[in-house]
């Protein structure tokens, strides 16, 4: 048995939507079909806005929506729907097949992984194990777990010390820009990677 190269960073800490897993759809679908039950059933969220909100929080997502669009959103209302819309498609989630590899390589290496996603602890969990890397990721940090989202630095720097690893030796792998600039604030490299 011969031993891996030593990775370049000691923890490793991905983002989950887009990033490990080609979910991003499953979420634009979440957010259109839950907002249209409140706002009426012509309404539709451009797919490069959707993108640039990636990893903010559901308060936080809905306030840009509404000083956007000018309506109002229940957020009571909207979560159940959000959660049932997650429930119905989540099982069809595909992996990244490129990201898990590198995942599963940085373990093999003995890096430290997490995931710090915006979304609920519920369905990353679920998504993890549908996409096959669960087992890898000892550290998951959602949006649950910190008062403020992407892009404050707040879940990176949660997994990293529940990682028991340095900020400073700790590399982020994102695809949204509120996810870049989270890092950066975390004091953290990062390394994109293309939404899907």
């Amino acid at each position: 048995m011969t031993s891996a190269k030593r990775p370049p960073f000691s923890g490793y800490i991905f983002d989950c939507d887009g990033t490990l897993a080609a979910s991003m759809i499953l979420h634009h679908g979440a957010w259109e079909s839950s907002v249209r039950r409140q706002v009426g059933g012509n309404w539709a969220f451009p797919w490069d806005f959707f993108c640039t909100l990636g990893g903010m929080s559901t308060a936080d997502t809905v306030a840009v929506l509404e000083a956007r669009y000018g309506f109002r959103i229940d957020i009571g209302k909207l979560l159940p729907d959000y959660h049932a819309y997650l429930a119905e498609h989540i099982r069809d989630v595909t992996p990244i097949p490129e990201t898990c590899a590198f995942a599963r390589r940085m373990a093999a290496a003995g890096a430290r992984l997490a995931v710090a996603s915006g979304g609920f602890r519920k369905e990353v969990g679920e998504i993890l194990e549908t996409i096959g890397v669960a087992d890898i990721f000892p550290v998951v940090v959602a949006s649950e777990d910190v008062e403020r989202c992407k892009p404050a630095p707040d879940l990176f720097l949660l997994a990293a010390e529940r990682l028991g690893v340095p900020a400073s030796e700790c590399a982020v792998l994102e695809d949204s820009p509120k996810g870049f600039d989270a890092a950066a604030a975390a004091g953290m490299a990062w390394i994109p990677v293309f939404p899907r």
